[in-house]
């Protein structure tokens, strides 16, 4: 280890004083130590590792010091004065942008500071690096080009910078971005919570040393800082406190109690932390080297002369000398740390051999790989064996399969909503929320979700308003065709024509929403893929990364497959519609449908029997309302609405011979005239029995219906109230003929019809669907899809990093192998 004075005197190309020829040869009989030159080669052993390290992201635990603190509490001095020199690292700032890895080497033979930097996303360094001024441009310029590519305002990767230099020490550390509490001017105000969060992370690793600065205006019990490194290391078994500008306390000093209180720090810090006090020069004027190492030795002078002779009574020398002065940190730093370079190397030596058959490992499946292209039957296996895999994973998401994590792969309503681009369901105010809307889901949940929110949609929507023209052109037009029924084919049109529509959106709006949810299971399929493989090594084998074409063309057939579906669905699902819409169905007439009759029973929405799964809310606003995921569910009927007049009861009916929309109209659900007491039944044919069971379950008002001077007049009933108008009542009975065509719409033929069309392909055809379009073609078509322009060459710069990365892993290997003979 070097001297803790070596620093102070630079070793001259031409000694002609004697002071000079002390200073080299002290530093010839250090370098001749066996103990140094040992710690010498495991230092550059690990400097070795690191540079790989950061060039290829390993994650290795190799012990480093990772310096923290408040952006104005020194850090950047602290760290030229460890160096040896000054290159105007605090103007760069770059602590509030990069971390800087300072590899510091103690190199006799370099009498002026040399510094290399390691290029980007390369073990390699440039050219050294003599004038500070330039070492500080490289590092701004640096820094300013990745934040400029990444668009951010600090980032985490570290740019790492070599020093050798004759008064620099064997040691490594990691400054990072000073904490600060308020963004600079035109940085995002989000900066000071990302340096927080950033700084966290390069401290976490147990095998870093913390390296904590505070200056020591701040009394312990207001540090801004010191709760941020309790959450890294709470026990500070691994964290060496510096309190900086020491120089600035002295003065509050009285005597020997204040100093050695304010020393030890109890209290705050743990009985077994012990502080050290470091006060550098203040003066930032341009001096030479040796100049600034004299200042800095004169500073430690001043400070321990000041405790002596300044206080009264001194301090506890015995107990507090060690900790202060820089000189004092600096030998325990780099006595610290190559104290955890030894105790780490045989563990380090052992990950090297593990990464080592690693990358053995990955080199052999790359070049099996990359012969691979050119066998076209192997190919064409693997490919089929990937592409049954993924189709497989697609039937088991389908199926309720919960792997990858839904909280992170899953999507709520709302989000389904925004990505798919479908923000509504057209023709509907309210906001539909179906139940489980907040929840994360995918696969067959959020399939099934999706089909409870279309039935929500459909129930939300009601008959729409028809204008006086339009019910008077289709009532005069089915009254001149004779009968008795035009009222009731008027607005049974009417229903017919707004469920087509109205309804016709929402099952376009249904489809797409569902192919939404199923053409994001690709994506969700490839990683439970990805997660088998990684636990399965057997299954290595038939990993297709790399074969960009291959994936782009089987993501496209599995689109293509999807879409097919959702436009065979609508065209099922507008069958439907055209069919219970259509003239000859029942839908608008039979009052049985409400009994069970011909259509069985009918869908009763606010029933737990008729919804299905999905009424049951698994959310936590379910439980605090649980009726709330059927708010746009209309109520059921009551028992008294669908009570049909007994049949002792009788009726009187008077029909106009030619209806107008603004007269009375003869029938309806509330038109039928009850006379009490008459025994008299008027038979008015089939018409009439007709219109009195369609009445069957509606309050039957009393009124008359007089046709006087042969016109079309309407006078008003026996107790003077007036009637209503044939448009109001058309338009009613209309409304409720549309509730009819929607129930048997939406319960007996969209949901079923859902389910077969989307899910059962995708269970049963998919793996063929994908099979054909992607297996029945000849050799060279499908060669294409592995030879395409960027396919083989990114499976050879694949295998060129492997191979970097195995020499210099195997080079760091055969190196520590080395250093661990001498230990």
């Amino acid at each position: 280890m070097a001297n803790s004075n070596s620093y102070l005197t630079t070793p001259t190309k031409t000694p002609s004083s004697r002071r000079n020829n002390q200073s080299q040869s002290k530093m010839q009989s250090h370098s001749q130590d066996p103990a140094t030159s040992e710690s010498r080669s495991r230092f550059e052993a690990y400097n070795r590792l690191q540079a790989a390290a950061v060039a290829f992201g390993e994650k290795l635990p190799i012990p480093e010091i990772v310096a923290i603190g408040g952006q104005s509490d020194g850090k950047s001095s602290l760290l030229e004065a460890l160096l040896g020199f000054r290159f105007n690292v605090r103007e760069v700032e770059m602590g509030t942008r990069r971390p800087l890895i300072l590899q510091m080497v103690h190199d006799v033979s370099a009498l002026e500071p040399r510094c290399r930097f390691q290029d980007e996303d390369s073990e390699e360094y440039g050219s050294p690096i003599v004038s500070a001024t330039a070492v500080a441009d490289v590092i701004r310029s640096r820094t300013e080009a990745l934040l400029r590519k990444t668009k951010t305002a600090v980032s985490p990767k570290p740019i790492v910078m070599r020093a050798e230099y004759a008064h620099s020490p064997n040691l490594t550390i990691i400054d990072t971005p000073g904490f600060v509490l308020k963004a600079k001017k035109g940085e995002p105000e989000t900066t000071p919570d990302e340096i927080l969060s950033m700084v966290k992370s390069l401290a976490s690793p147990p095998h870093r040393i913390l390296l904590f600065l505070q200056q020591s205006s701040v009394e312990w019990c207001s540090s801004l800082w010191l709760d941020a490194v309790r959450e890294i290391d709470s026990s500070f078994r691994r964290t060496i406190v510096v309190v900086s500008k020491f120089d600035n306390r002295l003065k509050e000093f009285n005597d020997r109690g204040e100093v050695d209180r304010y020393l030890s720090a109890s209290g705050y810090l743990g009985e077994n932390t012990r502080p050290y006090f470091v006060a550098l020069p203040k003066d930032r004027s341009t001096v030479s080297n040796d100049e600034f190492r004299r200042q800095i030795s004169q500073v430690d002078m001043d400070v321990i002369r000041h405790l002596r002779e300044g206080v009264k009574g001194g301090f506890d020398e015995e107990k507090f000398r060690s900790h202060i002065g820089f000189g004092s940190l600096r030998d325990f730093l780099e006595s610290e740390l190559q104290k955890r370079y030894k105790d780490a190397a045989p563990a380090t030596l052992a990950l090297l051999e593990q990464r080592c058959s690693e990358v053995t490992d990955d080199m052999l499946r790359m070049d099996m790989k990359i012969q691979a292209t050119s066998d076209v039957a192997h190919l064409r296996k693997a490919a089929m064996l990937y592409m049954a895999s993924i189709s497989n994973h697609v039937g088991a998401l389908i199926d309720g399969a919960a792997n990858p994590a839904p909280e992170q792969w899953g999507k709520t309503t709302e989000e389904e909503r925004g990505e798919s681009g479908i923000g509504s369901w057209p023709g509907v105010c309210l906001d539909i929320k179906p139940p489980n809307a907040v929840l994360r889901l995918y696969g067959g949940a959020a399939f099934e979700r999706v089909i409870h929110e279309f039935r929500c949609a459909a129930y939300s929507i009601e008959c729409p308003p028809v204008s006086r023209e339009k019910v008077a052109n289709i009532l005069l037009a089915h009254a001149g065709r004779g009968g008795g029924k035009g009222v009731t084919e008027a607005s049974a049109e009417i229903a017919r024509t707004a469920a087509r529509s109205w309804l016709a959106p929402l099952l376009d709006t249904a489809c797409d929403r569902l192919a939404f949810v199923l053409g994001s299971l690709f994506e969700i399929a490839l990683e439970r893929n990805l997660n088998q493989n990684s636990e399965s090594d057997e299954k290595k084998a038939e990993n297709m990364d790399g074969y960009v074409g291959f994936h782009a063309a089987l993501r496209n057939c599995y689109s293509r497959f999807v879409k097919n579906l959702a436009k065979q669905c609508k065209q099922l699902v507008r069958h439907h519609l055209d069919s219970v819409t259509s003239p000859y169905s029942m839908a608008c007439y039979e009052s049985d449908y409400h009994q069970g009759g011909a259509f069985g029973s009918y869908y009763k929405p606010n029933q737990a029997s008729g919804i299905g799964s999905f009424c049951f809310e698994l959310s936590d606003t379910g439980r605090d309302e649980p009726k709330k995921d059927q708010e746009n569910i209309p109520p059921e009927k009551s028992k008294a609405q669908e009570t049909t007049p007994g049949k002792g009861e009788e009726t009187h009916i008077t029909v106009p011979e030619t209806p107008s929309p603004d007269q009375p109209c003869e029938i309806g659900y509330d038109l039928v005239k009850k006379e009490i007491g008459n025994g008299h039944h008027h038979d008015g044919g089939g018409a009439r029995k007709r219109v009195a069971r369609m009445g069957g379950n509606r309050n039957i008002q009393p009124l008359r219906i007089q046709n006087g001077g042969g016109g079309l007049l309407f006078g008003t009933t026996e107790n003077g109230m007036k009637s209503s108008s044939a448009y109001t009542e058309i338009c009613s009975s209309a409304a409720q003929h549309f509730a009819r065509i929607r129930e048997v719409l939406v319960e007996r033929s969209v949901t079923s019809t859902l389910n077969s069309g989307f899910l059962t392909p995708c269970r049963d055809r998919l793996v063929v669907a994908l099979g054909v379009d992607l297996f029945a073609v000849n050799d060279e078509k499908f060669m294409d899809m592995f030879v395409a322009p960027g396919a083989i060459d990114m499976l050879q710069n694949e295998r060129q990093q492997l191979q970097k990365r195995q020499k210099i892993l195997h080079s760091c290997l055969t190196e520590f192998k080395t250093v661990s003979r001498s230990l």
